[in-house]
């Protein structure tokens, strides 16, 4: 098939890897405003697993509808973000072999969400989670980068969340911003 990649499952673990690695390091951020709720974490830890070697299964799915419950059900933005960003974590195992853009946000979706929580917990400044950015560009292996260059650049739209994602996208290629 023509728009086909070609994807194994160790490069679906790297790509796992490093979406939980960007969501874990937010994960205080959700916990601060609601300690008593595990599920970001419990997503996080999935895909951790999922990485490792674990089974890509019904747990894995499970968790991640559970950190989207928990992004839906906080009332603090920054927090919903990071919920988000564990969601996109414990998704990235899904990410399919399909040459579609949209493809791109099982790669880089827990990374963008997770500075978008960063900025929003910054006060919502421009520029507020450019260190965060820094880091998730930096914990880009390059077996993570080589299996991005093989989508189609990351699709437009999403609001903020879509503009981190296409600016991730564009430094981990080596493309002008």
């Amino acid at each position: 098939m023509a728009d086909e990649i070609a994807l194994d499952m160790e490069d679906i673990r790297v790509v796992a890897a490093y979406a939980a690695e960007n969501a874990a390091e937010v994960l205080e951020i959700f916990e601060r405003s609601r300690p008593e709720d595990f599920r970001p974490r419990d997503a996080v830890e999935a895909a951790r697993t999922f990485a490792c070697g674990g089974k890509r299964g019904k747990a894995l799915r499970d968790a991640a509808w559970a950190a989207l419950r928990a992004a839906k059900e906080a009332e603090d933005a920054a927090a919903s973000q990071v919920a988000r960003a564990a969601m996109s974590a414990s998704s990235a195992a899904y990410l399919h072999p399909l040459a579609r853009s949209t493809q791109v946000r099982h790669i880089l979706g827990a990374a963008a969400h997770a500075a978008r929580a960063v900025e929003l917990a910054a006060g919502d400044v421009p520029g507020g989670g450019a260190d965060y950015l820094e880091r998730a560009l930096q914990r880009a292996t390059p077996g993570l980068v080589e299996v991005l260059r093989r989508y189609p650049l990351a699709p437009s739209g999403g609001g903020r969340v879509g503009e981190l994602m296409r600016t991730i996208d564009r430094r981990l290629r080596g493309e002008p911003s």
